[in-house]
């Protein structure tokens, strides 16, 4: 009897790893290298710093969005234009510039503010849908942040306008 239960635990060991797929990802040393350092960041940062997303589009407008998460959870997100160049004017002065905190955190929707995420998303969103190889694509992946992700994403080939998919970090810090 302790025979077949454990053939039949190990018969579902078995199919339960061999259904695992791994992904193929492009940079993928670079992005295991990447990883290490963001552990090693969280780790002696307490899970706590902030970091600063830019965006712009090929009419001129530009923007950055700023994300501080502490001990691991989201506190605050900013937002403000940096470039209006091209900008409809009809936008309201308070859209223009914008401090989330608290449970208001992604409150803001419909607006080029990048969402709230912390790095332990951002990584897993690099690995799991932004560093997939694809075809017909043409792949970024920076580490120009001590290490740690500046830009990582995609742009799908022939695309004119505005194609990135992924996301551009100015900086990360350590909150003091």
């Amino acid at each position: 009897m302790k025979t077949k239960v454990y053939f039949f635990i190990l018969m579902i060991m078995g199919s339960l790893l061999s259904s695992c797929e791994k992904i193929d990802i492009d940079f993928e040393n670079e992005y295991e290298k990447s990883y290490k350092n963001w552990i090693d960041f969280k780790e002696t940062s307490g899970n706590s710093y902030k970091y600063m997303v830019t965006g712009s589009s090929w009419t001129g407008i530009s923007w950055e969005t700023v994300i501080t998460v502490s001990n691991g959870i989201i506190t605050q997100r900013d937002f403000k234009y940096t470039s209006i160049a091209g900008l409809d004017g009809n936008i309201p002065e308070e859209e223009l510039e914008w401090t989330e905190y608290g449970s208001d955190i992604n409150s803001h929707r419909y607006t080029s503010a990048y969402e709230a995420l912390t790095l332990d998303v951002i990584y897993s969103k690099a690995r799991q849908e932004w560093l997939l190889k694809r075809e017909n694509v043409q792949t970024y992946f920076e580490t120009k942040n001590n290490g740690l992700i500046s830009c990582c994403g995609y742009v799908e080939n022939g695309c004119m306008d505005d194609c990135f998919i992924g996301i551009n970090i100015a900086y990360i810090e350590q909150l003091p």
